[in-house]
């Protein structure tokens, strides 16, 4: 195991292997040809998604636009649509109005209370202009 290995004789020197250095013009121009190729391909697929990308907003571009004017027509009637159920609230929160019940059957009916008098305003020569139902 732990032996004495005989040494070399001195007489021969250790010679180390040359290495013989390969002409790298030739592996720079081909890798140049290849970063050139791979650049170009990505220069065409580029183009390529920047088309696609064109034609299609020239497709959508006119959809979004009519969507646009439907959706301020819808808006519109809704404003419209607001003001009309705004409206409606006030009339019937007056309908059940305990107080104004008396008020409401006399605009809808042809009762009167019997306090109230009517005046007619009749014109010079004789007609009638305004009648109207005044309480006392």
């Amino acid at each position: 195991m732990n032996a004495i290995q005989p040494s070399r004789p001195p007489s021969q020197p250790i010679q180390k292997r040359r290495v013989i250095p390969r002409p790298k013009r030739h592996l720079r121009q081909r890798s140049y040809r290849v970063m050139a190729l791979e650049s170009t391909a990505k220069i065409a697929v580029n183009l390529f998604i920047t088309a696609a990308a064109a034609s299609a907003l020239t497709q959508l571009l006119p959809y979004h636009w009519s969507q646009q004017e439907k959706l301020r027509e819808i808006r519109t009637e809704v404003k419209l649509i607001e003001a009309h159920v705004n409206n409606l609230q006030a009339e019937f929160s007056r309908n059940f109005d305990p107080q104004q019940a008396k008020s409401i059957m006399q605009q809808q009916g042809y009762r009167f209370d019997p306090r109230q008098r009517r005046v007619v305003l009749m014109n010079q020569d004789g007609r009638a202009i305004e009648q109207t139902d005044l309480l006392p």
